[in-house]
């Protein structure tokens, strides 16, 4: 017997109340969507790579289609929020291609390199850089501190939770804890792209923007889609 056919109603109305209940879940559950429209995102700018108190390279284009952000246009920028954030939960999932490397600003400063002077959790397909350290594929603190597990999926969506409360990290990679660190303990000096000093992890930012980088090659940028955050007060 078909339900649908016999109770047309019913049936639209409990999928009317499973689609309402998504946004309502979030409200309760304190967590507020990134990119809550497509088109430019708001609240938010496009910054250089290596210094986000500079502007972005001409043709770097971030836009929300279908929910999904894709960092698209000329290689090399940052999305930067305008908003601040302390101690917060933060959640996306992220789809790299085979050569896609990206990251996700937090705790940086409005001026510098989020990934030496604030923090950067790593997005990036070994094939991108086969030489690359283990701190700086995905899962990483770039740099700084390697992931505990490496549970990256290439070319398929991956799902990140990050919790920053004080000096303590943690992240799960799908579903898997990765990091889990004070970050007051970890005071070994990190060695910049151009070899000078940068600060210690225990010596970086307790507050900052948060972001999202665009360095992939081969035409793949970057896609993050189900972002939300929920500030712990």
């Amino acid at each position: 017997m078909n339900f649908f056919a016999l109770h047309p109603g019913k049936y639209l109305a409990i999928i009317f109340l499973l689609v309402m209940s998504w946004p309502l879940q979030l409200i309760a559950d304190g967590f507020k969507p990134l990119f809550p429209s497509d088109g430019i995102p708001s609240d938010w700018v496009v910054r250089a790579w290596s210094d986000i108190s500079k502007p972005g390279p001409d043709g770097a284009q971030w836009v929300v289609e279908k929910g999904v952000l894709n960092g698209g246009g000329a290689r090399g920028s940052w999305l930067i929020s305008k908003a601040k954030y302390s101690d917060f939960h933060l959640q996306f999932e992220f789809k790299l291609g085979a050569q896609g490397n990206s990251g996700c600003a937090l705790r940086s400063p409005a001026a510098g390199d989020p990934a030496f002077d604030g923090l950067e959790l790593q997005m990036a397909d070994y094939r991108y850089n086969t030489r690359a350290k283990d701190s700086e594929l995905t899962g990483g603190l770039y740099r700084a501190l390697a992931p505990i597990k490496q549970v990256y999926k290439p070319e398929q969506w991956n799902r990140y939770e990050i919790t920053l409360k004080g000096s303590h990290v943690k992240a799960t990679l799908n579903g898997t804890l990765i990091l889990n660190h004070d970050l007051g303990k970890e005071t070994t000096i990190i060695k910049r792209h151009n070899g000078k000093d940068a600060p210690s992890l225990s010596d970086r930012p307790r507050s900052g923007h948060i972001g999202f980088q665009n360095l992939s090659r081969g035409g793949s940028p970057v896609l993050i889609r189900n972002a939300q955050i929920k500030v712990i007060k």
